[in-house]
């Protein structure tokens, strides 16, 4: 299968002696993996995401957060340090299948920071993306079965007190899935949702199990 490695960016950014932007990128990269060209693009694909997000955070990112620290700096208001981090989870990795999310946080003032969530589905033999409908290939209507199935969770947690959505939850369903928002687990496939989709703040990110 391979071996997955554990790679990291990270810096503070400075205005005057004062931390006003810091990150820290995790990304993974794949080795000892027989599928060579598979390999090849999943590092690749990895390493240009951690960089344009290090590239966003030292340019436009410390640029914002050195005039903030200037205009709170004259209006004596508190310091305000930008917060970046990326990291990962592997859910799946099995013979030439591999299955990750990433969480990209970022506190840019306010309140609190927001989270946004992406995966990744990889065919390491064929060195491509897993769609969805491939993982349903006997079922014609798999996405009105999964709309379905997310709904009835959805009434079953409200029911039970477990999480909280908004109330026009199933027109928000409809309207927010993406065919790209799933992952892979021993237990079967992984629908989410991103912060303030289809629920508030304070339920975080909603995911959905399809089991295979």
């Amino acid at each position: 299968m391979g071996e997955i490695v554990n790679y990291v960016l990270e810096r503070e950014l400075y205005v005057q002696e004062t931390v006003v932007l810091k990150y820290k990128i995790q990304y993974p990269q794949l080795i000892k993996s027989r599928y060579r060209y598979g390999m090849r693009r999943f590092n690749e694909y990895n390493y240009e995401k951690a960089i344009e997000l290090q590239r966003y955070c030292e340019e436009e990112l410390f640029k914002e957060a050195k005039e903030l620290y200037h205009y709170n700096m004259e209006n004596d208001y508190p310091v305000m340090v930008y917060e970046i981090i990326l990291d990962y989870e592997v859910t799946y990795e099995e013979s030439s299948v591999v299955s990750l999310y990433t969480n990209e946080y970022m506190f840019l003032g306010g309140a609190h920071g927001n989270t946004k969530r992406e995966a990744q589905n990889w065919n390491l033999q064929k060195g491509s993306p897993i769609i969805l409908k491939e993982l349903f290939p006997h079922n014609p209507y798999y996405l009105i079965d999964i709309l379905k199935e997310i709904n009835l969770q959805i009434a079953k947690q409200i029911e039970e007190e477990e999480n909280q959505y908004f109330e026009n939850y199933c027109q928000l369903v409809q309207e927010n899935f993406r065919l790209e928002n799933f992952y892979i687990t021993s237990k079967g496939v992984v629908i989410f949702f991103n912060q303030y989709e289809i629920a508030p703040y304070s339920s975080g990110i909603p995911v959905f199990l399809m089991e295979l």
